[in-house]
């Protein structure tokens, strides 16, 4: 496809050739953001004309019930290197930011928060990382501006126990403000909760980790979107990762493994009933012989499970995140706007 159908607002449409791929695309997930809009873009604009590299910013609505997908669209009209990607209800900041990578062009992506809590001049010394031959660069909040009770003890707990489960020691998992080499980032599936994840489920491909001190500002507007309703839901994504970055080549030996203590029980119950019934029938039981069979009979679903992962493994990677649905991309081009349907070791810095 060599260029978009644009349309204008003193003409109908017509081709517009597709704008060079800038250097570095930032990414926002934006859900009820109404008063931090403007602000936000106002400081990324002097942050990274500062840097002087090409970008563009990619600003996500999760589906806001406020106007901040009318402030988006109204910047989108006039500043063509913000792109809006708009959903129709909210589905939360792991699909916000897979769509926003999806859509992103840069050959370099930065992740950060809506609320003016990440600071975008750090933007710079995460790019410079990357640049001296990265692939992740982890921002870990200093002097975090957050409640301690709700939200800073529960992240450290967290940040713990992800980094023993994992093997990968980020000091602050979430974090949101990242960078990232596109040809990685974009071949990682992202869902649940799983954007705070990224370095592990990356750490499959062995790519060179830093993470550096930003800063940290108060929340100015509004209240934060997160609570401690969040702790299950990253206590089960842990899991899955801990799978995934384990026995993600190999899981029929992860099936296998969880099949064998049922085996070995059923085969001692079933055994047990066996010699009964020759010995003396009187000492039967039949609710241990039916406990046996049900454990054989899971052992053997599980082992036929991951035969079947294994299979399914071996046919290719199944990576296709339909889980959300975009209503509009919203870009301008020249004279006017197109609607385009969605297509190992950490480095610490100080």
């Amino acid at each position: 496809m060599t260029g978009a159908k644009v349309t204008t607002e003193s003409g109908p449409a017509r081709e517009a050739p597709e704008p060079p791929r800038p250097r570095l695309s930032v990414i926002v997930p934006l859900y009820n953001e109404q008063e931090s809009i403007r602000p936000l873009y106002a400081a990324i604009v002097q942050a990274l004309g500062d840097i002087g590299c090409t970008f563009e910013m990619v600003f996500v609505d999760d589906g806001s019930r406020d106007d901040t997908a009318e402030i988006a669209r109204q910047i989108a009209r006039f500043d063509s290197r913000l792109r809006l990607v708009k959903f129709r209800r909210n589905y939360g900041q792991t699909p916000a930011m897979a769509a926003g990578i999806e859509h992103a062009r840069g050959e370099i992506l930065v992740t950060m928060d809506g609320d003016l809590q990440n600071d975008p001049a750090d933007i710079k010394h995460l790019l410079e990382q990357i640049e001296a031959g990265y692939d992740i660069v982890v921002g870990w909040r200093h002097n975090r501006q957050d409640k301690l009770v709700t939200r800073k003890i529960p992240s450290r707990i967290a940040n713990v126990l992800i980094g023993r489960v994992t093997g990968v020691p980020i000091r602050d998992n979430g974090c949101s403000l990242k960078a990232f080499r596109a040809e990685l980032i974009k071949s990682i599936p992202l869902y649940s909760e799983m954007h705070r994840f990224i370095p592990a489920m990356a750490s499959i491909a062995g790519p060179r980790v830093a993470q550096i001190r930003v800063r940290h500002h108060a929340r100015r507007y509004g209240q934060s979107k997160y609570g401690l309703s969040r702790i299950y839901k990253v206590l089960l994504d842990l899991m899955v990762i801990k799978t995934v970055t384990t026995f993600a080549s190999r899981p029929l030996r992860w099936f296998a493994l969880l099949s064998v203590p049922l085996f070995l029980v059923s085969f001692g119950m079933l055994a047990h009933t066996f010699i009964t019934l020759i010995t003396d029938r009187a000492q039967l039981s039949l609710p241990l012989a039916g406990t046996g069979i049900i454990f054989l009979a899971s052992g053997t679903i599980l082992l036929c499970s991951g035969a079947l992962a294994e299979l399914i493994y071996s046919r290719g990677d199944i990576r296709d995140n339909e889980f959300f649905r975009l209503t509009q991309t919203i870009q301008r081009h020249g004279g006017g706007i197109s609607k385009a349907q969605p297509t190992q070791p950490v480095t610490t810095l100080s």
